[in-house]
């Protein structure tokens, strides 16, 4: 079986993705994602990670105008590297952040248990505050381009809205829980239930 992890910015994807791989000792993949998919696309890091970016600025809508060759060579190239690398890691039981990967192996009829983490937003800020050591970036506008990337990119390439409950077999507030909590929480509920 596969955990997915879908999250709102600042609510602790990564850390319960961490917690949870060491508790039951399976692979997590989150930022590996990126590298991955540059290598099986060609396309370099920079254009893999910055696609949410570009595709929520509108460019994917202005490249199918202005070149479909230029649209299909960049965004849909990349998503589908980054769904073979999805198909191709989901083969032995792991946990995967983002990248669509509940929808996408839900449709490759992978078996999976989708979590949806989220917050209120003071949590997710003091959150998100914690991880701009360096004090240069404008936590509240990071926080909202994060989101918007996030649902622009799902909505982009599943048709689905990314939070629906009804695309997640549990979905968390690590806020009123918190952080501990959730991890325990998942861990109890998903030990000696990962193969198969």
């Amino acid at each position: 079986m596969v955990i997915t992890i879908s999250r709102e910015y600042g609510a602790y994807g990564r850390s319960v993705a961490r917690a949870l791989s060491q508790s039951l000792g399976i692979e997590f993949y989150d930022v590996d994602f990126i590298r991955m998919t540059a290598e099986k696309s060609g396309y370099s890091e920079e254009d893999v990670s910055r696609e949410g970016e570009l595709l929520s600025a509108g460019s994917r809508f202005i490249n199918s105008f202005l070149s479909t060759s230029a649209y299909n060579s960049s965004y849909d190239e990349i998503f589908q590297a980054q769904k073979e690398v999805v198909l191709e890691l989901a083969k032995k039981p792991c946990i995967m952040v983002g990248r669509c990967s509940n929808i996408i192996l839900r449709e490759a009829g992978v078996k999976t248990f989708d979590v949806f983490l989220h917050a209120d937003r003071d949590f997710r800020r003091a959150h998100a505050l914690e991880l701009n050591e360096y004090g240069k970036m404008d936590v509240e506008r990071y926080m909202d381009r994060c989101d918007h990337w996030r649902k622009t990119y799902y909505r982009a390439y599943t048709g689905h809205e990314m939070g629906d409950y009804h695309d997640y077999d549990l979905s968390i507030d690590v806020g009123k829980i918190g952080l501990d909590r959730t991890i325990e929480l998942l861990t109890s509920m998903l030990e000696g239930n990962i193969e198969g």
